[in-house]
């Protein structure tokens, strides 16, 4: 029972793996500062979560209410001390540093990606915006589909160090292979993992800072997490910003708490285009909920809006503003995308945003 580079995000390898990427992938790490780290007062609550964290096959589940910690839970070997994997989540990390350099005038999320990082221009990517990278809408001809065994989506893994062999020998080179678009940009929603890499790509060099140090001093050192967290590089050093982040879960949920502080999700809960969403390729997995996607930050709209990321395999980070409620999840489906893992997900938070409220 070994976890390889060719099995690692295969049940039941996963269990192991997604809190052992280190020893598997090249990385580089996302320093904490010692001196500063946000306390986490403990106000622990019975909450009768077994069924649902068994049911949702949870290594890690923590729930900060006001600040403080009203639930930890842990399995499959994790600890407190244990990086897991956030997949996608690492996406709605970039979307805040994103809007961070945005507000420092160090990035125009209205120019053209290919102006930063020409290397692009003979791509679908060209004309395309910032913006439409942020907000999934590049008319990018691109199938995200996990379980696929050869095509663009498994070279793309090869490229980032993910999988064993390959053709392209790095990540920035793979984007030579993306020159057929599917409509326009900023068209409908349209999820593409790549993107989020390219935008790492445009943040090194419109910043000639590394992607890793700029989401320490930014965001994980102002957060005053607990420990470094680490993010998966290919063999020249390109970040994984699309999936690659492994944090600790209470720097995770710290992280959350410090966004709803700083009032970081009200922006995305008034942008984003609820049509938009609606018309793109992940609404069925969110049925009859009124959402919009900004920023890599999914929002479920109402009079107590939720802002979460989401990724593959059972990750998630929520944060209710209104009610001072943080929730981070971390997880090994079997699965990369399950209906009923996530309906199930969305109900168990709806249940305790009603009992902590």
């Amino acid at each position: 029972m070994q976890a390889t580079l060719a099995n690692w995000r295969s049940s039941p390898f996963n269990r192991w793996a997604f809190h052992h990427v280190r020893e598997l992938i090249p990385s580089a790490d996302i320093a904490n500062d010692p001196r500063h780290i946000r306390e986490l007062p403990a106000d622990k609550r019975q909450l009768d979560l077994d069924a649902f964290l068994a049911e949702t096959d949870t290594d890690g589940m923590a729930i900060l209410h006001r600040g403080k910690l009203v639930f930890e839970h842990y399995a499959n070997g994790m600890t407190d001390a244990t990086p897991h994997i956030l997949m996608s989540v690492s996406k709605s990390m970039l979307g805040l540093l994103c809007e961070i350099l945005a507000e420092k005038g160090v990035l125009d999320l209205h120019r053209p990606v290919d102006e930063i990082v020409p290397e692009v221009a003979a791509t679908a990517y060209r004309g395309a915006a910032i913006r439409h990278l942020l907000d999934m809408r590049a008319g990018i001809s691109w199938d995200e589909d996990y379980l696929a065994t050869s095509g663009p989506i498994v070279e793309y893994r090869k490229a980032t160090g993910w999988n064993p062999g390959g053709q392209v020998a790095d990540l920035h080179s793979f984007y030579a292979n993306l020159k057929q678009a599917d409509g326009p940009h900023g068209g409908r929603f349209h999820y593409t993992s790549p993107n989020s890499d390219l935008l790492g790509w445009v943040i090194e060099r419109a910043t000639g800072a590394r992607y890793a140090d700029l989401l320490s001093e930014l965001i994980w050192k102002p957060a005053g997490a607990e420990r470094s967290a680490y993010i998966t590089v290919d063999r020249l050093g390109a970040p994984r910003c699309a999936g690659g982040m492994c944090v600790t879960l209470r720097d995770l949920a710290r992280v959350g708490l410090w966004v709803l502080e700083q009032g970081g999700t009200e922006r995305f809960e008034r942008e984003g285009d609820p049509k938009v969403w609606a018309a793109g390729d992940l609404a069925s997995y969110y049925p009859g909920l009124p959402m919009r996607y900004r920023s890599k930050w999914y929002v479920l709209d109402g009079k107590e809006p939720l802002a979460f990321g989401m990724g593959i395999h059972g990750q998630n980070l929520f944060v209710d503003r209104v009610n001072g409620l943080v929730i981070a999840k971390l997880s090994s489906q079997a699965m990369p995308m399950d209906a009923a893992r996530i309906t199930l997900t969305m109900r168990g938070i709806a249940e305790l945003r009603k009992r902590l409220a």
